[in-house]
């Protein structure tokens, strides 16, 4: 394996990918692993020499009904790399998160019977909802890197093989997480109180949630002019969305909200917003994860097409939705979902948030779950990945 140059498949399908793309591309290079990456990824993993075939954006659709209409430009992407790598194989291929397009292509590659080793680096949800694809990941992976430590215990209950590698942003964010440093960044105004507004960063999402989180954030604006709202835009695409919908806003509120744009590559004006800001109003998602280590107070919501969200009812198999309360096993955020998610309730847990009391306690618990997050029973992911070819 070290006499010769890796060939390693990557495809991730949006921004928390690309980041851990980036972030495993750079760690392979520290530890001297002579390798070349392609597949698909974003703009992170393309500032460290990543080929991506395809545009990232291809893989960022959401929900049972939303994906049926993508499906047949699906087919052909996974049968487009499944082709490349049947005639170049590569020695691994690691599909990072994006559960439902990587296992089925890591399931074709093993099928076709080729010599790749297949990686799964971030679990999907068994553990919460469709468990039985348990046995679907057994067969089609031959390892899978975990971020949370009741992943690997759920996986060995099935004998598949697992690795706790920890998650990067447990590390990564400080257990101190000034809030000035980021309003400096962002040239924010240091005495003003803000408010985060964060409606997801696909097309789709975007236009589902943020007409609920702008409508919300307007009824606040009423009682408390004061207040600006910070919106942060992944991409120019998403800029022009987010600004489109907020023309159907008064001009008195809009004045009071700031779309922050993302510069250079690394996609980190999320993190920056939510920092930055005093209270969050987000999407569920990894986003909860890392505003939990930031340590910010939170309320989450979300919307799903409602035939999605009929048939996901019937096979979720845990009380909560937002990864601070299932880490926590209980509830530390308020979660609006789908009926629950209105412009008034939203409103309401937003005002409520604005009690130093209560949110001091949420903020208290995001940092108790963030020091067992930084547990040192971690394992390597590019040592677990390379004794795969060994």
């Amino acid at each position: 394996m070290q006499n010769r140059k890796l060939k390693i498949g990557i495809v991730v399908g949006e921004v928390s990918g690309d980041t851990l793309g980036a972030q495993l591309i750079r760690r392979f290079r520290e530890q001297g692993i002579d390798a070349e990456f392609g597949g698909i990824g974003g703009p992170q993993m393309i500032a460290e020499g990543f080929d991506s075939y395809y545009p990232m954006d291809v893989l960022s659709v959401m929900g049972i009904v939303e994906v049926l209409k993508d499906l047949k430009k699906l087919f052909a992407v996974r049968d487009g790399l499944v082709q490349r790598w049947s005639e170049q194989p590569v020695d691994v291929f690691i599909g990072i998160d994006a559960p439902d397009f990587n296992l089925r292509l890591s399931n074709s590659l093993k099928q076709k019977q080729l010599p790749i080793k297949t990686v799964q680096y971030v679990s999907p949800s068994v553990w919460a909802w469709r468990q039985g694809r348990v046995h679907g990941i057994k067969q089609s992976v031959d390892l899978v890197l975990c971020l949370l430590p009741f992943e690997k215990a759920f996986y060995e209950r099935y004998q598949v093989a697992a690795a706790f590698v920890g998650h990067p942003l447990a590390n990564q964010l400080p257990l101190d997480n000034p809030m000035q440093q980021a309003r400096q960044q962002l040239n924010l105004d240091p005495q003003k109180q803000y408010i985060a507004l964060l409606p997801g960063s696909r097309r789709g999402e975007v236009e589902r949630l943020a007409p609920l989180v702008f409508s919300a954030a307007q009824q606040l604006h009423t009682k408390y002019p004061q207040i600006e709202f910070l919106v942060p835009a992944i991409n120019e695409a998403r800029k022009q969305q987010i600004t489109q919908i907020l023309m159907n806003y008064p001009a008195d509120f809009t004045h009071q909200v700031k779309v922050m744009d993302n510069t250079g590559t690394e996609s980190k004006i999320g993190r920056l917003v939510m920092g930055a800001s005093n209270i969050i109003a987000l999407a569920s998602g990894t986003a909860t994860l890392e505003a939990m280590l930031l340590h910010r107070p939170m309320v989450t919501f979300y919307k799903l097409n409602w035939l999605t969200y009929r048939i996901a009812r019937f096979l979720v198999k845990i009380p909560y939705y937002s990864l601070p309360n299932i880490i926590a096993g209980k509830k530390v955020i308020e979660e609006l979902i789908q009926q629950d998610a209105t412009p008034e309730r939203l409103a309401a847990e937003l005002e409520r948030l604005m009690d130093i009391e209560i949110a001091q306690i949420q903020v208290m618990q995001h940092i108790s779950m963030h020091k067992r997050l930084l547990s040192d029973n971690t394992e390597d992911p590019v040592q677990a990945i390379t004794q795969l070819l060994v």
